[in-house]
């Protein structure tokens, strides 16, 4: 004896549908204030993603252990760069040409630590700007590529040494990521959490 088989129509789908589109219109109505923030949340994405790299918004959010800050002020309008300040620029280093092609053009957020004329040497691994200890260079990177140190050399005009707190801090004290270009910087950055 054969047991019947029961095939699905289109007539028992369409209703099913009709439900779900009703029910997500009624949660939509009552919780549009979260569906406003998930849609304002994707749409930033977005505009990350695939039309500007660097922040826009007065705000920087820091989820790396490069700097101590998680959240910062963003001041745009700040021409004046010296030793000590902490900024955003857009990565054009060597590692966005070959070995990082996903790096290029993306915002980092780190400390100048030297300016133009000042004098970057190297001891073994450790990094030197005007003679004080600024950091040292980790041998490998985390997928296990050789990292150089940076090449003892005078800071020229329009370029700076920027560097992270952080040991693991993709920055300047490298030869593949080396100096920034202040053309490359998109703005101060001040500490607020």
């Amino acid at each position: 004896m054969s047991t019947p088989t029961i095939t699905p129509t289109r007539l028992s789908i369409g209703p099913w549908l009709m439900f779900g589109v009703r029910q997500m219109g009624v949660d939509m109505r009552r919780r549009w204030y979260l569906f406003a923030v998930v849609g304002l949340v994707w749409v930033l994405a977005l505009i990350r993603l695939f039309v500007h790299h660097v922040p826009v918004l007065p705000v920087l959010f820091n989820w790396t252990p490069s700097l101590p800050y998680k959240v910062a002020a963003v001041n745009y309008w700040s021409s004046s760069l010296t030793r000590g300040d902490l900024v955003v620029y857009s990565f054009e280093g060597p590692a966005g040409q070959g070995a990082y092609p996903g790096l290029r053009h993306q915002a980092l957020f780190k400390r100048v630590a030297g300016v133009p004329g000042d004098v970057v040497t190297v001891q073994g691994r450790d990094v030197f700007v005007n003679g004080a200890l600024v950091g040292r260079a980790k041998t490998h990177a985390f997928d296990r590529r050789p990292l150089e140190p940076i090449a003892p050399t005078v800071i020229p005009a329009g370029h700076l040494y920027v560097q992270g707190t952080s040991i693991d801090s993709f920055d300047s004290r490298y030869s593949i990521s080396g100096l920034v270009r202040v053309q490359d910087v998109k703005a101060k950055v001040i500490p607020i959490l």
